[in-house]
């Protein structure tokens, strides 16, 4: 899909992030068809090797798991309500330590709300996915050369940190076609596990200084092979709250958190002197390019910082953020989810935001917003 010469096709981010995945060795999709992630549904029937459809949304994630503990890489796609079905078995997969690959397609909420209608809605829901509030990594494009990027890096970090990876994304990315030069794309290599490769008794929850444990599938012929989706110490038996178990399970929550800078993913847009910067993320961040375009044409200062690693919050994002004197939230939910993540539910001064739902945010709405904060200030 590579060259240096230019290559304009007609694409939507469907079949760029299916494509990403299975050449970065992701080899089993199983879903269930749910709008707006039909067309991922439907791409990934005609190039993952292993192609499963399932009865439902908790099968599916049950199934992935299973073919994850049998070496194999998968992937689903899924929206809201399909995802609340998968809660229990993604907590399942995330204490057994599989790597599963979930895309999410946002549409409008509450319950089954608007099949057709995009939205940025869901990120409360991710963050509080995990029992106990443990994080699970959620990486978010912000256009078509992110669908492949960030569909690639899924699949690297739910095999290296072994553990269920959501690619977070809207109906307006994944159905638009759009105009996409292809040359653009880099090359892939495919992810591979770190496998054990010791003659002694394998512990399949004994890690070292990396804090994962390194994989054996189930079912290999050296050496046997524990998973445990209850508290359980490093050969995989079942405990309580034993000194070990209970460190087995902290691990689950440091792992993500102290390897953060190898996913962490952003575009930070610097203007020098600028004391306002709008913060977005996803489908969003195209009206806030222009937004910016349009600000700056008019003389003023403005910076943009694009999200693309939202779980968790890598912390050089709040060192960007300490540097302003406004931010500017712009996200298509109504309380601000990012920001409400990212700074709890107080309302400080210092920061506005820019929401909407049923409709795309548009750039002259962002403009206004960043208008505000001058006034206020």
């Amino acid at each position: 899909m590579c060259s240096n010469k230019k290559r304009n096709v007609l694409i939507d981010g469907s079949r760029l992030m299916i494509e990403a995945m299975v050449q970065a060795g992701a080899n089993v999709f199983v879903g269930y068809p749910i709008t707006p992630a039909n067309l991922l549904y439907a791409y990934a029937s005609q190039r993952f090797p292993t192609f499963m459809p399932a009865p439902d949304e908790i099968s599916s994630l049950q199934w992935a798991t299973g073919f994850a503990a049998a070496g194999k890489i998968p992937v689903t796609a899924t929206s809201f309500p399909g995802y609340a079905l998968m809660v229990e078995p993604i907590n399942m997969a995330y204490m057994m330590e599989m790597p599963i690959v979930i895309i999410m397609a946002q549409r409008l909420g509450p319950s089954t709300g608007s099949a057709t209608t995009g939205a940025e809605g869901d990120l409360l829901l991710l963050r509080g996915s995990i029992s106990g509030g443990y994080p699970i990594p959620v990486l978010c494009p912000s256009d078509f050369k992110d669908c492949w990027d960030l569909a690639f890096q899924s699949v690297s970090v739910a095999v290296k940190l072994r553990m269920p990876v959501v690619l977070l994304t809207s109906k307006e990315m994944v159905m638009t076609a759009r105009s996409f030069d292809l040359s653009r794309l880099s090359s892939m290599t495919p992810v591979r596990w770190n496998l054990y490769e010791g003659d002694e008794e394998y512990r399949p929850y004994l890690s070292g200084a990396d804090m994962v444990p390194p994989f054996l599938p189930a079912g290999n012929e050296r050496h046997q092979v524990r998973i445990n989706a209850s508290t359980h110490d490093t050969l995989g038996l079942i405990r309580k709250a034993t000194p070990e178990a209970i460190a087995n399970t902290t691990r689950l929550k440091e792992k993500v958190e102290k390897r953060i800078q190898e996913y962490t993913f952003y575009h930070y847009d610097h203007e020098e002197g600028a004391e306002i910067v709008i913060v977005t993320y996803g489908v969003t961040a195209d009206a806030a390019r222009d937004a910016v375009k349009s600000i700056r044409a008019e003389g003023e200062r403005i910076s943009l910082l694009i999200l693309k690693t939202l779980i968790p919050v890598p912390p050089v994002i709040f060192d960007i953020l300490d540097r302003y004197r406004m931010i500017v939230f712009a996200e298509e939910n109504l309380p601000g989810l990012l920001q409400e993540i990212m700074f709890g539910q107080s309302r400080s001064r210092r920061i506005r935001n820019v929401s909407k739902i049923a409709f795309m945010i548009t750039p002259s709405e962002i403009v206004r917003g960043v208008e505000e904060c001058r006034k206020a200030s």
